[in-house]
């Protein structure tokens, strides 16, 4: 059976999204592109909310985002429940993002990050396994104060 992975991007990471798709599919991975289809100026929140959602309907256990500097996605993912959408700029944050804080989107800025370097981000990301302990009672935390907010 096939992993699934979501993708998505505005027009600003329309080209890096495009270029990395076949690295994901290389893995073995089925790639499920959400958008942008061109690099027509677009909104990022629509592609960004559209990925989230359904990483928190829990209908995909992954995703990837690409814009131009990522934080405006990053801003969007992580607005909704079970979301925790960490920007990468390098390697290091990448892993560390996994082993500490159980990402489960990752976001690229195309203004920072290239096909090369993306690559190799998406790599670390994706074989890198949570750590647990006391990350685990971090995330824990994390939905707690999350539902305090939301009452």
């Amino acid at each position: 059976m096939t992993d699934k992975i979501l993708i998505a991007s505005d027009h600003a990471g329309f080209t890096l999204k495009e270029k990395l798709k076949p690295y994901l599919v290389k893995r073995g991975l089925e790639v499920v592109d959400l958008g942008a289809c061109s690099r027509d100026r677009c909104d990022y929140p629509q592609f960004a909310y559209a990925l989230a959602k359904k990483i928190s309907e829990k209908k995909f256990k992954r995703g990837i985002l690409v814009c131009k500097t990522g934080i405006g996605n990053s801003i969007m993912a992580n607005r909704l429940h079970g979301v925790r959408a960490a920007l990468a700029y390098n390697v290091k944050a990448a892993r560390l993002s996994r082993e500490h804080n159980d990402s489960n989107v990752l976001v690229l800025g195309s203004a920072f990050v290239n096909k090369d370097l993306g690559n190799r981000i998406i790599d670390i990301w994706l074989k890198t396994g949570f750590h647990g302990g006391r990350h685990l009672r971090r995330l824990k935390l994390i939905n707690k104060l999350e539902k305090k907010i939301r009452s």
